[in-house]
């Protein structure tokens, strides 16, 4: 359908759209009108992605003097598909009415592992040997010595892009990971260097959060995006956490002893160079003198990671004197490993500033702050000069001046955190020394003000004000969507005792008591005999599964359970997850139904939709807060109350909240599904707690449903399944419209309801 919104027409490839997807357009274009930043909830099975993609490109098309470019974050590699595999549908919907004049490139980047086609280095096993296995037959040395020696192995893909020159490029089209595949293999080119080159030409790039927020990649990977570029981040509810982890860093006992022996091999390496040609590390250490950037006009194939500093931090002058000479600049990286492993060998937790760390590597080994700015652009040049191609047996040391870097360049918003074991397994010794960032709005920074809007969305936003003062921004528009429902096919509960009337809760000294552990089993026992098909169940934590199930299966309940359902159970290993979940999803095919037990923040959590017959409840045993005895959390936690006066129980009950809403939102994918949700805990009985789970889901929560036992919610869930069961109009006919045909829009519009919408 095609549809006016002020100036701009949207084509959508549909022929009917939600009231929410109007409005969500609408707020959108007051977005992009304004140049500014945004943050939309709404509702999960309401097509977000679909009038994100609508919306922005019928606006780029609509004003063809300013071209937009759209950059696409997702966090999944099957996201990423999912969303070029609408954008196709859309593009082919905007070619049929608009003809040659809709054509766009869009194209989805993903790492090596997922874009190469050449066999031999596809055999290594993971991500950092794909890279490092490409770097052995591409980098500018190999090839030059290729050229001269037939014997020498080089990778005919990437060579043959080479050949091709200004003529490598992709005709405008939608490309998924699996076309650009195709496509390489055809022309016998390398998908992946091509796709690197073609990302700066392409109207719609949809690649990972990494590459944005990541400065270590987003310094290769976006640095040539131009500022009129709207940056959308779907599903980013925990995009905070993403920027954190994108500059914090962990050194361990086995970082040291892998740096110690990176650090001999480099030490033969420079032997052997000077004894064969010392002229090599002399135009090294000239070029260091004249401060000329290391990262000149590396060829694409040479540029290793970029500097884990954010661009604006990154010193632009010569690098101090002291490390100019490679030999010295090793013999200052044992010093420093040296120093951080005396560091490690510590009885009792240690929490330091990054100045008071820095003072203290000064005075114990002799390292200034400047040289620990420097030194991950150094270890990178001499990696270069030692014509290094195996990157992945260097990790350790990277690690180790990706940690000087940031320790050097950053006094405010981190802590160094020393702790001589985890205090979950306080009888194993394993030492970490981790330099954690608490300001996700660090990270995030630089793509707030390098690019004209950015839009944050996801089901999860709420509450939704803590989001710009956690990112420290100021959004022009800030939404929150409810679900228009032809029927109330979301039924949310909160329990908060078993049939025996015990309060059931994960709270610490309640969730070892028997009497919950037996409520919760007979709460799943009941529900597993009443609700057809498939039913998942989110624990707080892995240990906390364990040892609930373990009881469940001593006191035989589990047994009875399984008359019922089989059991599948989420591990941490993700091969067996995977094959629990085919078998899940193949037990629920054949009508046997079946039981998924999985961890709240794990990856089916974040992840997995259980849409339709593969989801009809879903129980949240207790409430999912983080580890509160962290030693990192307090000092984020400590950190946020100073800096942005965010109180320590706000934060803790927003993040568990929205973990919580992100679990139980997985039963619901589109609007003709149906599912229960039951909360079972006593606290989401108390408004402070059950305010802060987004509005579509507390539209549902009516007043009766909130302090249920077992044979209350049994009650409401037999009643629930036979009302759904029953024939029903998809359109809205009586009453409210839930699905908006054209003529619909305009008589809306003409009628100024649009406004009047929610």
């Amino acid at each position: 359908m095609k549809f006016e919104i002020e100036d701009v027409t949207v084509y959508f490839p549909y022929d009917n759209i939600y009231p929410e997807q109007y409005s969500y357009m609408v707020e959108l274009k007051r977005a992009l009108d304004a140049k500014g930043h945004c943050l939309l909830e709404m509702p999960t099975g309401t097509g977000k992605t679909i009038a994100l993609l609508s919306l922005i490109t019928s606006y780029v098309l609509s004003k063809p003097n300013s071209p937009l470019k759209l950059l696409y974050c997702t966090r999944t590699v099957h996201e990423m598909e999912k969303t070029l595999a609408e954008l196709r549908l859309l593009h082919d919907y905007q070619l049929l009415h608009l003809g040659p004049a809709a054509r766009i490139l869009a194209l989805g980047l993903s790492s090596r592992k997922n874009l190469c086609v050449n066999s031999r280095v596809l055999a290594a096993e993971n991500r950092d040997s794909v890279d490092a296995g490409c770097r052995k037959l591409t980098a500018s040395w190999v090839r030059a010595l290729a050229a001269e020696n037939p014997s020498v192995p080089s990778c005919e893909f990437f060579e043959q892009y080479e050949r091709a020159g200004s003529s490598a490029v992709l005709p405008p089209g939608v490309y998924t990971l699996q076309d650009l595949r195709v496509f390489g293999k055809a022309k016998g080119w390398c998908p992946y260097y091509l796709a690197r080159h073609m990302v700066q030409f392409a109207n719609v790039v949809v690649y990972s959060y990494q590459y944005l927020l990541d400065p270590k990649v987003a310094g290769i990977i976006s640095k040539e995006m131009q500022k009129e570029s709207v940056v959308v981040f779907d599903e980013a509810h925990n995009i905070d956490n993403v920027c954190i982890e994108a500059l914090s860093v962990s050194v361990r006992r086995q970082t040291i002893e892998g740096a110690r022996r990176n650090l001999t091999r480099m030490r033969q390496e420079i032997d052997k160079f000077k004894a064969t040609d010392a002229g090599r590390l002399r135009a090294e250490y000239n070029r260091l003198v004249e401060g000329l950037a290391l990262r000149g006009d590396l060829p694409a194939t040479d540029a290793w990671l970029a500097n884990p500093a954010l661009p604006d931090d990154i010193l632009k002058e010569a690098v101090p004197g002291n490390i100019r000479r490679a030999e010295h600049f090793i013999h200052v990286l044992r010093r420093l490993v040296q120093y951080l492993e005396g560091r490690l060998d510590t009885e009792n937790v240690e929490k330091e500033s990054p100045v008071s760390f820095v003072v203290s590597i000064l005075n114990h080994a002799g390292i200034d702050q400047k040289s620990l700015k420097f030194c991950y652009d150094r270890l990178h040049s001499l990696m270069m000069t030692l014509e290094i191609t195996d990157t992945d047996e260097f990790l350790h040391i990277q690690t180790i001046c990706d940690f000087a870097t940031l320790v050097g360049t950053y006094a405010r918003g981190f802590s160094i955190i020393i702790e001589p074991f985890d205090e979950r397994m306080p009888h194993i010794p394993d030492p970490v020394l981790q330099l954690c960032c608490h300001d996700a709005s660090l990270a995030i920074k630089p793509v707030f003000e390098r690019f004209q809007s950015v839009v944050i969305t996801s089901g999860t936003l709420s509450p939704i004000d803590l989001y710009p003062r956690l990112l420290n921004f100021n959004p022009v528009v800030s939404r929150s969507f409810t679900m228009s429902l032809t029927r109330d096919c979301i039924c949310p509960m909160v329990l908060t005792r078993g049939s025996d009337q015990l309060p059931v809760s994960t709270k610490f000294d309640m969730r070892s008591d028997l009497g919950v552990v037996r409520n919760y089993g007979r709460l799943l026992l009941e529900m597993s005999s009443v609700v057809p098909d498939g039913i998942v169940c989110f624990f707080v934590s892995y240990s906390y599964m364990d040892g609930i199930v373990n009881t469940w299966n001593e006191n035989g309940i589990l047994k009875e359970i399984m008359q019922h359902k089989l059991v599948f159970i989420e591990t941490q290993d993700v091969v067996e997850t995977t094959l629990a979940l085919d078998n899940y999803r193949k037990a629920c095919d054949c009508g046997r139904g079946a039981i998924f037990f999985s961890v709240a923040r794990g990856k089916v959590a974040e992840g997995i939709d259980f849409d339709r017959h593969y989801g009809r409840l879903v129980i949240m045993f207790g409430v999912p807060f983080q580890y509160t005895l962290s030693k990192i959390l307090l000092a984020r936690l400590e950190y946020l109350r100073d800096t942005f006066q965010i109180k320590e129980g706000d934060f803790l009950t927003f993040d568990a909240l929205r973990q919580a809403a992100q679990c139980v939102g997985r039963v619901i994918r589109s609007k003709a599904d149906y599912g229960m949700m039951i909360f079972a805990d006593k606290r989401y009985s108390r408004h402070d707690k059950r305010s802060k789970l987004p509005g579509w889901i507390l539209s549902h929560l009516h007043d009766a449903h909130l302090n249920l036992s077992t044979d209350m919610a049994l009650h409401i869930a037999r009643e629930f399944l036979r009302k759904m069961a029953q024939p029903y109009d998809k359109t809205g006919g009586t009453g409210r419209k839930t699905l908006l045909s054209q003529e619909d829009l305009q008589k809306m519009v003409i009628s100024g309801m649009d406004d009047m919408m929610f």
